[in-house]
């Protein structure tokens, strides 16, 4: 058996998750720890599985990630990413698969920032007329 890996990297908010499939048994490592000893909620799981699920490719792989920045969500939400990307890279037939879930888009969301004069990026200190 060939082993072969496929590098991607995924993005979102502040993370950046840089993921290497490669050819095993479906064992998932996020920071050389298994992937619900780091994000501790199933539904971050969830979303870190669903391009492999879609695909049917679930026990093909092993996953070695890296992910770096922000909070756990937005990593997550780039593993999602740099998964669906190294999937592309090893079978391009799967790309309407994961073109049509929306995996292969990156959310461009980013935090707006404070402005002076206001309390948030956008909430405002109450208006007195008097």
């Amino acid at each position: 058996m060939k082993i072969t890996e496929y590098y991607a990297t995924g993005r979102r908010k502040e993370s950046i998750a840089r993921v290497r499939l490669k050819s095993g048994s479906g064992q998932m490592l996020v920071n050389n720890k298994p992937v619900l000893e780091h994000f501790k909620r199933e539904t971050l799981k969830m979303i870190i599985e669903q391009p492999m699920e879609k695909t049917e490719t679930m026990e093909k792989f092993d996953i070695i990630a890296t992910v770096v920045g922000g909070g756990l969500t937005g990593q997550a939400g780039a593993l999602r990413l740099g998964i669906s990307r190294a999937l592309l890279k090893f079978d391009e037939e799967l790309k309407p698969i994961l073109r049509a879930n929306g995996f292969l888009t990156r959310d461009p969301r980013e935090k707006e920032r404070k402005k002076y004069g206001l309390a948030g990026a956008r909430k405002r200190f109450q208006f007195s007329k008097r």
